[in-house]
């Protein structure tokens, strides 16, 4: 018999997914057109299994190349709705895209850099992906579930001027350690040149990066230490008029 806990995670999971209606019992029926939300996950790899038998949450092992029918559930659409600035229909219908597109509910790092270089064929994106993965991994346990990701595109997309810069400093320190170093800075700048590739118009210098490295230092650290502090790096962006236009391009995707 399963436990009261479990039904409830079921219960909330087809809650968020509406795949059923709560007045007759019945599926719902499937919409015949894909949202800018839905499409917008596709951007989103599945976690596969790899070589090996494995072993899902209800304990059944899967062969090699299957997918569990669902290996993670979401811990509800009410505890969703507190941590983001999305409405239960926002999230469900985002839960309904990630759910389709990566039936075990996670989201690997291999997976999603080879997602990811199909929007940049003429570069190499593997390492500017992984330094987004580690962000959108906010558990540090190697995979994106539909909370971490729900989360981290509320921020992007919601967020104040501030969340959205938090985010953005959390992406740039790549050891975690509360400021932005040179080096962190030279690793980003030549993740985002390789990505764009050799033959964009008009073309990259080499000295590219260094460059930008040495313009971002020149604006960001005020006392000059070496390193960029997250209240140098807010002070110095919210005085900048670009970047504050940026941080709000993509308040109205969905």
């Amino acid at each position: 018999m399963k436990s009261r806990s479990q039904d409830q995670s079921l219960s909330d999971s087809r809650e968020l997914d509406r795949s059923y209606d709560p007045l007759t019992g019945n599926p719902r029926s499937k919409p015949n057109k894909k949202t800018i939300k839905q499409r917008f996950l596709k951007l989103l790899p599945c976690y596969h299994s790899g070589s090996s038998p494995s072993i899902n949450q209800t304990g059944s092992i899967t062969d090699e190349g299957e997918l569990p029918t669902v290996c993670y559930r979401p811990e509800g659409l009410d505890n969703l709705v507190q941590q983001t600035k999305f409405s239960k229909k926002e999230l469900q219908v985002l839960y309904r895209g990630f759910k389709n597109e990566c039936p075990s509910g996670v989201v690997n790092e291999d997976m999603f850099k080879t997602i990811y270089s199909q929007f940049f064929p003429l570069g190499d994106s593997s390492m500017y992906a992984h330094f987004l993965f580690e962000a959108f991994d906010t558990h540090n346990n190697g995979l994106v579930s539909f909370e971490d990701f729900a989360v981290s595109l509320s921020i992007i997309l919601r967020g104040s001027i501030t969340d959205k810069l938090n985010w953005a400093f959390n992406l740039y320190d790549l050891n975690k350690d509360g400021c932005i170093t040179k080096e962190e800075m030279t690793d980003i700048m030549h993740s985002i040149y390789n990505m764009m590739g050799k033959h964009t118009y008009p073309s990259i210098k080499e000295s590219g990066p260094r460059e930008h490295v040495d313009i971002f230092f020149q604006k960001m650290d005020k006392n000059k230490d070496g390193v960029v502090t997250i209240e140098e790096f807010l002070e110095t962006c919210q005085k900048d008029q670009n970047i504050m236009q940026s941080m709000n391009l993509f308040d109205n995707v969905i």
